[in-house]
């Protein structure tokens, strides 16, 4: 029986719990743990399932997640018993700077340390174990909208030192879209300003951070390494032009195939639809397909250009209007 398409449903276990239907993407969690790689930045174009990836991420290794195997069963990730083992055994940190889109430098900082401030929140019971002192308590609770600089470029290192003595374990440290604001900063005219805060959170939340076990950001652009980057030598950044998880994020052209014959579509619209919604090449893989269009279409069974008009186009227009000659010859 074919499964239910759902649109626009980021939750991996909402999709799981409900039988819908679902591409699976697990080798990625073992193709990124065997990699070894410290801190991992991957950049893929808007409706590729970063954010569903990242969060099907926080669900194997989360504590959060402990024995719940089950989202797991019959999926690549779970034939390995190694993997089997290691299922929500990590403090995991998720965050997700995709709603931070403010038009101002003061907004846009409180707006980033409003999610930090909700993520503290979550672990409110753990400052009260006796294994945490006054001194850890007064830092705690200086966690709020209107912190310091100095105490928000802290804050996700402080958390998961708290976490790191708790659980006996290092963090995972997971932030999708965190390109988000640099690019609302560049279009709005308050990059210096965010390029200083977004460094400092960067540098001592993934490289000074004596209780981070791994770290992965998601966006859809790299922002220049001389930036906010610049202190970040333990970083391996993965493009559309590199090989690395090629297939990890949309799909290849046999799993839309497949997932056409699971719902009954004829052989003859194949054609159709490789048409329509492949060319795109990650690294040395082409006909992978944009997954926002593929499953609409399955949901809907009408050719369309659903991925127009789903992304914002002002970094773009910006560089077109105000950038030089050379940069208007090569965008054309």
């Amino acid at each position: 029986m074919a499964k239910t398409v759902a649109i626009g449903v980021q939750s991996y276990s909402d999709l799981i719990e409900n039988k819908y239907f679902y591409v699976d993407k697990t080798s990625f969690i073992k193709e990124w743990w065997e990699s070894g790689d410290s801190v991992t930045l991957i950049t893929r174009p808007r409706r590729f399932g970063k954010t569903l990836n990242m969060n099907m991420l926080e669900c194997f290794f989360s504590n959060k997640y402990e024995g719940r195997g089950d989202l797991f069963e019959g999926l690549e990730i779970w034939k390995d018993e190694k993997y089997r083992r290691i299922q929500g055994t990590y403090p995991v940190i998720f965050l997700s700077f995709a709603g931070v889109k403010q038009t101002s430098y003061n907004e846009t900082k409180k707006s980033i340390n409003l999610l930090i401030k909700k993520l503290f929140t979550q672990y409110k019971w753990l400052i009260n174990e006796d294994m945490f002192n006054d001194d850890d308590r007064k830092l705690f609770c200086q966690i709020s909208e209107d912190m310091d600089d100095s105490v928000a470029a802290l804050s996700v290192n402080i958390l998961c030192d708290y976490l790191h003595r708790y659980y006996g374990k290092k963090c995972i440290v997971l932030l999708d879209e965190y390109d988000t604001p640099m690019q609302e900063a560049y279009v709005n005219g308050f990059w210096d300003e965010l390029v200083a805060y977004t460094r400092a959170l960067f540098n001592n939340t993934f490289k000074t951070n004596t209780s981070l076990e791994r770290g992965i950001m998601t966006g859809i652009t790299r922002v220049s390494k001389e930036s906010i980057f610049s202190d970040l030598n333990n970083l391996n950044v993965v493009t559309t032009t590199s090989d690395e998880y090629a297939t990890s994020f949309g799909f290849t052209e046999d799993e839309v195939f497949a997932a056409m014959d699971e719902q009954g579509i004829p052989e003859i619209e194949k054609e159709n639809v490789k048409f329509w919604y492949d060319g795109f090449t990650f690294g040395t893989v082409s006909d992978i397909y944009n997954p926002w269009s593929v499953i609409s279409y399955l949901d809907k069974r009408k050719y369309d250009t659903y991925w127009a008009n789903t992304s914002g186009n002002g970094l773009i227009g910006k560089l077109i209007r105000e950038g030089d000659k050379n940069i208007k010859t090569d965008f054309e």
